[in-house]
């Protein structure tokens, strides 16, 4: 396994353009299905997650090609509705294919998803929405059967208000018979961008970003081209590891508006930020401040994807910090490493207790999933000493090339791949 090594202590300085976003790419990847033809995305990042939709969606029939940050997917092939088990057991998100299968071929089979080991996350609400729709299911042991001749568009009312629920429920429901009405729906900008990108294939769908969304079937839709959205986790990493490192960093390619809730945060910490059109500058010369209370919660509150980095800013703080965490109930994995480089934390159920201290210092330690796997190589930036970041895999799943990203920023950071070992030509 790769591991990453750090040498701390080096403030982030310069200009860096946002990669495009994963959670945005890869449900938008899976709607590509419900249009035959190609497909052509931009502004697409070079991640494992992506890789492995592309290569369900080749096994499914399509076809596939990834050059520089453009994607072309052909479906005018694709020929199967059963999602290979090995695949979906890598990744959480290959569940957005069962609305597109099931809206393009009348019936789906997946097994349950794999992805990071931060709580528990079932797919109840997925399977509710598209059963709401007219879809049979049929479940034994991991495997999942979705079937139905015709989807029906209703009224449905999401108990949580889930992102990838939203999303299945709005692709399956673009062509099915009727209106749906979805009520609760989560409001994240990945949605929003969903919605932008089935309205340009020809669907009717409107109300993303708010609770409740609209979704008028439509008898078919079109290939489109189309430009993901700027990754706002991303850009709120490199933010808070600007500002972790004491440094000065201009972000270029985001959407600031995607990220009111954590600028309100860095200001509360004293950490100087301003927003120009698509541009964010960050700047923090002196130690940051301690927030007495972060709570997690879904768009457009604080976001859980950003908790873990913001710990690593709390950790180093001039004071005592609350953050409760109220959307995955494993989500402090994290604790233990930034322990383990000197940082004062506990926990307590869904709260963790920050006491800052002046410094933190580098180990070796282990990225768990993929959030807290970013959080720790922004303390090992910050840290004195080296940090060695183990299970890399986890991080390249939602970062293209990490290291590359803050390398560009004067940090001294490496990847360093494991030895093969000689051939025993003995034998």
């Amino acid at each position: 396994m790769d591991k990453l090594v750090i040498e701390g202590g080096r403030p982030l300085s310069g200009t860096i353009r946002i990669h495009g976003a994963k959670n945005a790419a890869l449900p938008i990847l899976a709607a590509s299905l419900l249009a035959e033809g190609t497909v052509r995305l931009s502004n697409v990042p070079h991640l494992l997650d992506i890789e492995v939709m592309l290569s369900i969606l080749g096994r499914l029939g399509s076809k596939c090609k990834h050059e520089l940050e453009t994607v072309t997917v052909d479906t005018s092939s694709a020929n199967s509705f059963h999602v290979p088990e090995d695949l979906m057991k890598q990744m959480r998100s290959s569940i957005f294919l069962m609305g597109p299968l099931l809206a393009r071929f009348g019936e789906v089979t997946i097994y349950q998803p794999g992805g990071c080991a931060i709580g528990e996350r079932k797919i109840d609400l997925h399977l509710q929405g598209l059963q709401a729709l007219g879809a049979e299911i049929e479940e034994s042991n991991d495997k999942i059967h979705c079937r139905a001749s015709r989807l029906i568009g209703t009224d449905i009312h999401l108990d949580f208000a889930s992102v990838g629920a939203t999303e299945n429920i709005m692709m399956a429901a673009a062509t099915a018979l009727g209106t749906t009405v979805l009520t609760n729906a989560a409001r994240e900008p990945e949605i929003q961008d969903l919605q932008h990108f089935l309205n340009k294939m020809g669907a009717n769908i409107i109300g993303a970003g708010t609770d409740t969304i609209t979704i008028h079937g439509v008898e078919r839709l079109t290939p489109c081209e189309y430009e993901i959205i700027p990754d706002r986790i991303v850009a709120g990493t490199v933010m808070i590891a600007a500002a972790v490192t004491r440094g000065s960093v201009t972000l270029t390619k985001t959407n600031p508006s995607h990220l009111t809730s954590l600028i309100h945060v860095l200001k509360r910490a004293g950490v100087q930020t301003s927003v120009c059109n698509d541009i964010i500058n960050i700047s923090c010369m002196s130690r940051p401040k301690a927030v007495e209370r972060i709570v997690t919660s879904p768009y457009p509150s604080f976001p859980t994807d950003l908790q873990s980095q913001v710990m690593v800013l709390l950790s180093l703080a001039d004071g005592f910090s609350v953050m409760k965490e109220t959307v995955f109930e494993g989500r402090f994995k994290h604790v233990e490493e930034l322990s383990r480089m000197g940082a004062d934390i506990s926990t307590d159920l869904n709260y963790a207790f920050i006491r800052g201290v002046q410094r933190i210092y580098g180990a070796t330690v282990e990225a768990t999933d993929l959030r807290a796997g970013a959080a720790l190589v922004i303390a090992g930036l910050a840290a004195q000493g080296t940090t060695v970041v183990e299970q890399v895999h986890h991080i390249d799943r939602g970062y293209d090339r990490i290291e590359n990203m803050f390398q560009g920023l004067g940090a001294r950071i490496y990847r360093q791949s494991p030895v093969p070992k000689p051939l025993d030509l003995a034998n």
